[in-house]
């Protein structure tokens, strides 16, 4: 069951497919994938331990995704080895890893391309476009949901400063 209008794509309205997470329940389980000798397998039970930030964009060959990434990836240095940060799009792993290197990004990413799941199970997927919409959540280091922005227009940046103040009173 898709929900209408709650985001636009240059003003026009998109549906998101999914159920709608809350703040406060267990983050659904998923399977995403990333390239580090060949493709490897990232799970929600491997970031349980750790708060955990998941800063989702629709693709990193475009400006937005990518300002977005380099942004958190520089405000969560700070935090070491204290947190988890991943990347979610569904771009192929092998050009998630390209754009790291180029960019010297350290934070993780991951890949929604095989099953689609997470989108669906994060109620994050684009109807529309097939591509993860512009979010970021916030896991506790049990797995549930401290913090979550869906950006209301995928071509604009997500909130840093709410989503790293969320992630602070979780450290």
């Amino acid at each position: 069951m898709g929900r209408s209008g709650v985001i636009t794509f240059k003003g026009n309205p998109m549906t998101l497919e999914g159920n709608d997470l809350a703040v406060g329940v267990a983050a659904p389980a998923f399977s995403l994938h990333y390239a580090e000798n060949g493709i490897q397998t990232l799970t929600l039970d491997d970031l349980k331990g750790k708060p955990s930030i998941i800063s989702v964009a629709p693709s990193l060959d475009t400006p937005t995704c990518a300002i977005q990434t380099k942004r958190f990836n520089e405000e969560l240095a700070a935090f070491g080895d204290k947190i988890n940060a991943v990347t979610v799009t569904r771009d192929l792993p092998f050009a998630q890893a390209r754009f790291c290197g180029a960019e010297n990004i350290k934070m993780r990413t991951a890949s929604d391309y095989q099953t689609h799941a997470f989108g669906s199970d994060y109620g994050l997927t684009i109807e529309e476009l097939k591509l993860l919409a512009r979010a970021v959540i916030v896991l506790d280091a049990e797995g549930k949901v401290a913090y979550k922005e869906i950006v209301s227009e995928v071509t604009q940046e997500p909130d840093y400063s709410a989503a790293l103040a969320a992630l602070r009173m979780l450290v």
